[in-house]
């Protein structure tokens, strides 16, 4: 399918979330966009916690924010590593500040508290990092997605299919006419 709806990246290590890479990958790639991965090192395998691979599109070092359309931070062990690159910190803040997509699932929130943009925003997580993101100053809200300004969350790889909706629904300019935080 060709890209007509736009270029995204994701970053990706080892012990990434391995649906929380594939399925917005996928959701996107039917939605007419691109999902070009970025990781330490250009064309490495790196594999997800249950062990799928996936091969870096490109390294972190050589992308610019200017490049995509949006930004999405899978879970798993993964962000806990990738948080600690500061030019992975300086996208993200970049991302954010220019009104683009910004959009994490699970652990990926990790990543928005350590570039230091979760100040005020609602937003949603793994149990396991509400601390770390209200720590950040975010509003912690539970619920399978939340969207507030720019920023899309969810909790966990079960609500997946909310995530892709409100990253979707962000994408068509559709966040306006919708509340904060939804799901069943």
């Amino acid at each position: 399918m060709q890209n007509t709806k736009g270029t995204f990246l994701m970053f990706i290590d080892d012990q990434y979330e391995d649906l929380e890479v594939w399925y917005p990958k996928l959701r996107l790639a039917e939605y007419g966009a691109v999902l070009v991965t970025a990781a330490p090192e250009k064309g490495k395998l790196y594999h997800g916690k249950h062990s799928y691979p996936c091969v870096s599109d490109a390294a972190i070092s050589d992308v610019s924010e200017r490049d995509f359309s949006g930004l999405i931070l899978a879970g798993g062990f993964a962000p806990d590593k990738l948080r600690r690159i500061d030019k992975v910190k300086q996208l993200t803040r970049e991302f954010f500040a220019a009104g683009k997509l910004v959009a994490h699932v699970c652990h990926g929130g990790w990543i928005a508290a350590s570039a230091g943009i979760c100040k005020g925003l609602k937003m949603t997580s793994t149990v396991g990092i509400k601390d770390d993101l209200i720590n950040a100053g975010a509003i912690w809200v539970d619920a399978p997605v939340v969207i507030d300004r720019n920023m899309v969350s969810s909790r966990r790889p079960e609500d997946l299919p909310y995530f892709m909706q409100g990253i979707f629904q962000f994408l068509e300019g559709q966040t306006a006419k919708r509340p904060s935080a939804s799901g069943p």
